[in-house]
Formats: C-alpha cells, sequence, structure tokens
C-alpha cells in the first residue's frame, strides 16, 4: 500500500469515528462514502504502473509474430493445395473449351 492510501484510511477512520460520535446517520453516511473514497484512493496510487497503450500494442505484436512464424508451414501447404486446385481447375476450363458443343 501506498502512503496516500494509508493516509487516507487514517483520515477516514477518524471522520467516520466522529461522525458516529455526532450522529449514527452522518457516521453511515462518512463510512459508505469514505469507503468509496478509499477504493479511488487505491485505484489512482497503481494508476502509472500500468502498460501504456503502446506497450500493450507491442506486446500483442509480438505475439502474433510467433504465432504467425509457428503456422507458416500450415499457409505454405494451403497455398500448395489451392494453386493444384487451380491448376486442376484451368485444365478442366480448357478441355471444356476445346470440346465442341
Amino acid at each position: 500500500m501506498s502512503k496516500w492510501t494509508l493516509l487516507a484510511g487514517v483520515v477516514w477512520v477518524g471522520l467516520t469515528v466522529l461522525a458516529f460520535a455526532v450522529d449514527p446517520i452522518l457516521g453511515a453516511l462518512v463510512l459508505i462514502f469514505g469507503g468509496a473514497g478509499m477504493v479511488v484512493v487505491q485505484l489512482a496510487s497503481s494508476w502509472d504502473q500500468h502498460p501504456d497503450f503502446e506497450a500493450r500494442e507491442l506486446a500483442r505484436s509480438r505475439r502474433r509474430k510467433v504465432k504467425w512464424e509457428r503456422t507458416a508451414p500450415a499457409r505454405e501447404k494451403d497455398a500448395a493445395r489451392y494453386a493444384a486446385h487451380q491448376a486442376r481447375q484451368a485444365a478442366k476450363r480448357r478441355t471444356e473449351a476445346d470440346t465442341p458443343s
């Protein structure tokens, strides 16, 4: 935890105790909104530790490159099968064009 989170927690507990001493409804209000404030302070304390968009995209592109290299043989095999299919289709069209109707 950061020092700001601890400081906010101490302030929150102190204000909650004082508010409950004055009025239970006011104490509940301070307790609820103070808890929400603590969550915001905790999330804000680690905001800069997350990677930025460029870092995430760089990692994503590296993963895509690894996958691309891993699946290269399958793509080559598919390309060869497609080329053979196209050659068969072209031969079939030539045969059909050569025979008179």
